[in-house]
């Protein structure tokens, strides 16, 4: 990892736990901040791979659902579907991604390119994040042009 990298991350460990001691509680099901945590995580992680991240969270007006993170990987635009556990006892992580999760990101991505100058290339990626609690690193598997749509 690099140092920019190391020192970035540090800094937004600092900032989460500066504002976990000034602001108000969140008032999320603990399920939620799993999946956001994971969510950093996956970022953190595909930028040091060399993704160039553009988006994360995003949602349009116009449909429903959202596409967590968005970003270049060289000449491909990747929308990037993170699923966080905190245990591999049910199933696989990636196995969440069915076929009505697939639908709602390829709409979603659809609605963004349309607002794009024509790209060439684009898949979708689902990262599974394992959450191993705070004395192990987060395990992290990648799963490149992971399904594609007609």
């Amino acid at each position: 990892m690099s140092l920019l990298a190391r020192v970035t991350r540090r800094i937004v460990r600092l900032l989460d736990g500066i504002a976990e001691k000034v602001l108000p509680p969140e008032k999320r099901p603990s399920h939620q901040k799993t999946g956001r945590a994971g969510e950093e995580v996956a970022s953190f992680h595909l930028r040091e791979l060399g993704y160039v991240m553009v988006a994360r969270n995003y949602r349009s007006s116009r449909r429903r659902g959202e596409v967590d993170l968005i970003g270049w990987d060289d000449d491909v635009l990747c929308f990037v579907e993170v699923k966080t556990r905190t245990t591999r006892d049910v199933k696989p992580a990636e196995a969440a991604v069915d076929d009505d999760k697939r639908h709602e990101l390829a709409g979603m991505a659809r609605e963004y390119l349309r607002n794009l100058p024509e790209v060439r290339q684009w898949r979708f990626d689902v990262v599974s994040v394992y959450m191993n609690g705070s004395a192990r690193a987060p395990e992290i598997e990648i799963f490149k042009n992971a399904f594609s749509v007609s």
